[in-house]
């Protein structure tokens, strides 16, 4: 596909088949929601040097302990019947066909895939299969069975250990756990008197004695519940045994959504969801949130800070217990209710997972079963390389079986336990670098991207996680957080791809926060925008986002950055205020860390305008499906008119950035001839606008040059209309199909209706503007010429 963009002094077209993504100034490579960085995007040209050198093999480690080499030659799964083999799968890597500026590193990608090929061959040699592998919450940790508790917990480095806890007044000496050739420590608790021994919601501890003789107690590492006692200030947490009976335990009642053309995704923080100075619970989220997300026509809600975190400000980032929820708002039984709720209203839910690093917490967190120990006996790398040293933070060492069961099993816990739809990874690019991305500006140049800095255990993982999720729940929807642009991110496993669905687009919010800060509205550049929001590897999809309050920011970012669309929980209606987190800087207030509904419930204040706005832009793509739609045509890009036009599926956008001029009769291309409406006006009357747009006109086409040859187009579109366009405006017109009896015939008039969302009568009419535009020659005046209806 081709990106053609013209203004009214020179016209190009660019292909934007290679591009990665943005240049970006990672800095720490994280985005705290506006509190701790924001990255940086640059533009320029890319270059492809030689080749790379080749990677020496690292060592890997079976249950931390055995080490073993060798020579597969082993058969893959039918599952993938295009390899047939180690080596086939190695020698065929399909994404060099997509990009041939990867040929340069076949080496490289060799290298990563036959790693890959290796460790998933070892699993399903000496585990069975990667999803039995994935299955390890049901050997480690607690388990009911027959007539007994079974607790097992994975830590070569301990002398002795003992279960303590409310069940046995915290005194060990009667549960001594023992231990196997490959650290894993294991206790059998016969039930007493036909009841298990561990009380449902007690505390329970590991407690173990490290080599120089000192005693321990950690919070177990798959424990599924942990609580802290919230009259004691900074205290720890404590490992709670999570075992309800049926009247208490959660069961779903609802199905699964089916998973959408293009993911319109909600990003909410529970805790701070509540319009009251506290933290919410998942109950009140599912209740009062939740029906305020469907009803905003929203098809996704990503949750972040659900695993356990003792850290409230880090947003759910420093990750302490991975299999635990949140037990600030409320028990696992309480976010399955969530779950099942959003279900229920025909929203898909994703996971905000954080794999990428873990709390520095000793007491509470998994970084205590780190006593000094070498890599292999530990979930963390030694030494410098398993600290991050921005984050204070640990970081696995994903080489390690262990890690990787427990990491994959982490994945599958939450899609089976809770009935997750799928997850945004965070943190990738930290992942994906032995540098993690900091201090690091990536150009594009593929040598940043396929080197000796590249972590080829991490990308293992990620592609083993990426098969595990999909294996599981074919329609999981997963999305990267990269700021780097690695390429094939997003390509399937099997073409040699890391396998995300989903890239964020991360140098899209950069972008607008330089222009709202730093520029007047006359120095805003169309091209730049353009090229911003379609920069992008067209191979893979990306999901957009804009931290913004401007209905046309969000609009655009929306319709021209990628192939799915995330708001953050507020913004939608252009929420005050900068996020704070209770701290003793600000008297440990809530006041900064909640959402105050009440001001778009406010129908005195303009707050409901723009929600009403982002109502109607979802309800477009709902109608309308252009986000799904691959025909991405940019047709004008005008600086000193400060207007942008483009085809999006079979809509046409126009967008008018300048401050002050409004355009009659203006002009714009299109692909297909016939009659258009307006199906979406940001200056209606409903959304706070003056109603200078008339929804009751028909803009009819006229041909444009020879059919077949863009030269001789107007703007490279073989037909063109005129409309009305006034400043800071963007209207969305729509072809009428007149020969289908649709509801879109001749009696409506177009205009989206922001409560139902869908194409009504117009009702308004006394509202909007008179017909007063140059809608072009009637259809008695016109000689239409049908040529190809797509420019893909």
């Amino acid at each position: 596909m081709m990106y053609c963009f013209s203004s009214s002094s020179s016209s190009f077209n660019l292909s934007l088949s290679l591009l990665p993504s943005n240049k970006i100034n990672t800095k720490a490579c994280r985005d705290h929601r506006c509190i701790t960085r924001r990255t940086r995007a640059a533009h320029g040209s890319m270059e492809f040097f030689g080749k790379l050198s080749f990677l020496s093999s690292q060592t890997l480690t079976v249950h931390g302990k055995v080490e073993r080499n060798v020579a597969f030659a082993t058969l893959l799964d039918n599952e993938n019947p295009t390899m047939t083999s180690s080596q086939d799968e190695t020698e065929n890597i399909a994404i060099m066909g997509l990009d041939p500026g990867l040929e340069g590193f076949k080496d490289h990608l060799k290298y990563r895939t036959q790693k890959y090929v290796e460790q998933k061959n070892l699993i399903e040699n000496f585990e069975g299969s990667l999803e039995d592998f994935a299955q390890g919450y049901l050997k480690f940790g607690f388990n009911r069975g027959q007539d007994c508790i079974v607790y097992r917990e994975w830590a070569p480095a301990a002398q002795e250990a003992q279960l303590i806890g409310d069940f046995n007044g915290w005194d060990g000496f009667k549960h001594q756990m023992e231990k196997d050739q490959f650290g894993v420590w294991t206790l059998k608790i016969p039930n007493s008197g036909g009841t298990p021994a561990i009380p449902h919601n007690s505390r329970v501890k590991f407690r173990f004695r490290h080599g120089d003789g000192t005693w321990v107690d950690r919070i177990p590492a798959w424990i599924k519940y942990a609580t802290v006692d919230p009259t004691k200030f900074a205290a720890a947490y404590d490992g709670v045994y999570w075992d309800p009976t049926p009247p208490e335990r959660y069961e779903f009642k609802y199905p699964r959504p089916p998973k959408p053309m293009s993911p319109r995704i909600y990003e909410a923080h529970v805790g701070m969801s509540s319009s009251e100075p506290c933290i919410n619970s998942y109950r009140e989220f599912a209740d009062n949130v939740l029906p305020r997300i469907q009803a905003n026509n929203y098809n996704t809600v990503q949750l972040m800070a659900v695993m356990e975190h003792s850290y409230y400000a880090s947003f759910g980032y420093h990750v302490t217990n991975f299999f635990a929820v949140s037990s600030r708002s409320g028990t696992p039984e309480d976010l399955k209710y969530l779950i099942d709720k959003a279900h229920s209203l025909g929203l898909r839910v994703l996971m905000d997972v954080v794999h990428s690093h873990a709390s520095n917490n000793v007491t509470d967190g998994l970084n205590g079963f780190d006593v000094g120990q070498s890599a292999q006996e530990s979930y963390f790398h030694a030494g410098d390389r398993g600290y991050h040293k921005l984050w204070d933070s640990r970081l696995f060492n994903y080489a390690n079986w262990e890690v990787l069961r427990f990491l994959l099993s982490n994945l599958r816990w939450w899609l089976e336990e809770f009935k997750f739809d799928g997850f945004r990874f965070d943190g990738v690019t930290s992942m994906l670098y032995h540098h993690h991305g900091i201090n690091m500006a990536f150009t594009g140049d593929y040598n940043e991207y396929f080197s000796e800095s590249t972590d080829v255990d991490a990308v293992v993982y990620l592609m083993l996680a990426n098969l595990v999720i999909h294996k599981i729940l074919p329609d999981a929807t997963v999305i990267a957080e990269d700021v780097s642009g690695m390429p094939a991110l997003g390509r399937l496993v099997s073409e040699g791809g890391i396998g995300f669905d989903y890239r964020l687009a991360m140098a899209i919010p950069d972008k607008w926060i330089d222009y709202v800060m730093n520029k007047k509205d006359e120095e805003w550049s169309m091209n730049d925008i353009v090229l911003t929001l379609t920069n992008r590897r067209y191979t893979e999809k990306c999901i957009s986002y804009a931290e913004s309050h401007d209905q046309m920011i969000h609009f655009i970012t929306m319709a021209l950055g990628g192939d799915g669309y995330l708001i953050f929980m507020g913004n939608e209606f252009g929420h005050p205020d900068w996020i704070d987190f209770p701290r003793e800087g600000n008297g440990w207030s809530y006041e900064k860390c909640r959402r105050q509904w009440s001001l778009v419930d406010a129908d005195h204040l303009r707050y409901k305008f723009l929600n009403a706005f982002n109502r109607a832009i979802n309800s477009l793509d709902d109608r309308f499906s252009f986000l799904s739609s691959t025909k991405q045509i940019v047709s004008s890009s005008n600086e000193e008119e400060k207007i942008i036009v483009f085809e999006r599926g079979d809509l046409v956008f126009v967008f008018n950035f300048h401050p002050e001029n409004s355009y009659d009769g203006y002009k714009i291309g299109c692909d297909l001839p016939g009659k258009y409406r307006v199906a979406l006006d940001s200056d209606a009357w409903e959304f706070g606008g003056h109603g200078r747009v008339a929804h009751d006109v028909d803009h009819f086409t006229s041909p444009e040059g020879i059919p077949g040859v863009p030269e001789t187009n107007f703007n490279g579109r073989p037909n063109s209309f005129k409309v009305l366009s006034p400043p800071r405006t963007c209207v969305v017109y729509y072809k009428v199909e007149e020969d289908l009896d649709d509801g879109y015939g001749e009696d409506f008039t177009g205009i989206l209706d922001p409560v139902t969302g869908a194409v009504a009568l117009e009702e308004n009419s006394d509202k909007s503007a008179s017909s007063q535009e140059d809608v072009g020659p009637t259809p008695e005046d016109m000689e239409f010429q049908m040529g190809d209806e797509s420019d893909d």
